[in-house]
């Protein structure tokens, strides 16, 4: 398949995803993205993702894998004109992460259906970088350093994934979780009410302890954590009716009913997420798998040890 075909068969797929959970969709801001990265879609992962609850309603984003061996990402985004350059830390922090020498396996970049570019993630599985190294590297957001007496008390360390928001100025830390070192319900309330976020449930609390990774959000402007997530991990045949959280009918219709190119068993993810506004939801639904996408293979293989 060329990537002109790829990328209009995702569009489409991307234009029923988003009529399917009442989001806008803007071709003007999809399709350049589209085309900037159409050569690489034939084989790329590919995700749609939506949360739960009224304040995300009419949202829909779609993220895809970048192999190694091209330009990166973010720089390719400013070539195409998809981001507008800045002399914020947030638009050489990538190119420090480069840097810094740290083995990356892939990239991925993460858009809105109508607000288009928004992240890029580097992602670090086979070299897990410790927090307090990262928080050396020079355009890193204070608020990592000042969070490293809290990340070491519950036992965060290793880094795996990287993300830089480039439309809110934020990052996200996602931690990778041995087996036999998830946490337990008490020590995510506690790590919560620390952080100063809304009261967890019980059930909530329980589907999280099941992680394989956990992401914190942070930014340059405070050192307040904004967001908390905990995804269990991804796989065929999760079943939506069994989490713990009021899910919205057209949420589970797409869980269920999303498009998608690949036969057998649908790939979702769920996680769930802890803002200053609430407890959420993020569903995500699986378009395209590729065969070496490295989570697919780590991901089974924890189910398989715990």
């Amino acid at each position: 398949m060329s990537g002109a075909t790829a990328a209009e068969e995702l569009y489409s797929a991307i234009e029923e995803s988003a009529r399917m959970v009442g989001a806008s969709c803007s071709r003007d801001k999809v399709w350049p993205i589209l085309t900037a990265f159409g050569e690489k879609l034939p084989t790329a992962m590919v995700v749609f993702s939506v949360l739960t609850g009224e304040r995300n309603a009419g949202q829909l984003d779609f993220c895809f894998t970048i192999p190694n061996g091209t330009e990166d990402p973010y720089s390719h985004a400013l070539r195409h004109g998809l981001v507008t350059a800045t002399d914020h830390p947030v638009g050489s922090l990538l190119a420090d992460l480069h840097a810094a020498g740290i083995d990356i396996a892939e990239h991925f970049i993460d858009c809105g259906a109508a607000g288009g570019f928004k992240k890029v993630y580097a992602h670090f599985p086979r070299d897990l970088q410790k927090v307090s190294a990262l928080a050396d590297i020079t355009s890193m957001p204070p608020a990592v350093a000042a969070n490293l007496d809290l990340f070491a008390r519950y036992g965060l360390d290793e880094v795996a994934m990287f993300g830089i928001d480039y439309r809110s100025r934020t990052i996200s830390l996602y931690f990778q979780f041995a087996p036999d070192r998830r946490p337990e319900p008490g020590a995510l309330r506690s790590l919560l009410d620390e952080i100063g976020l809304p009261e967890p449930s019980e059930p909530m609390l329980e589907f999280a302890r099941k992680s394989f990774r956990a992401n914190f959000t942070l930014g340059w402007d405070s050192p307040k954590i904004q967001r908390v997530a905990f995804a269990p991990p991804l796989g065929p045949g999760l079943k939506i009716e069994t989490i713990p959280a009021p899910v919205e009918p057209h949420i589970q219709r797409f869980a269920t009913s999303a498009p998608r190119t690949y036969s057998g068993e649908r790939m979702n993810l769920f996680a769930v997420k802890w803002m200053p506004a609430g407890e959420f939801l993020e569903v995500c639904s699986y378009y395209q798998i590729s065969p070496s996408y490295e989570p697919v293979r780590l991901m089974a293989a924890h189910k398989e040890q715990a």
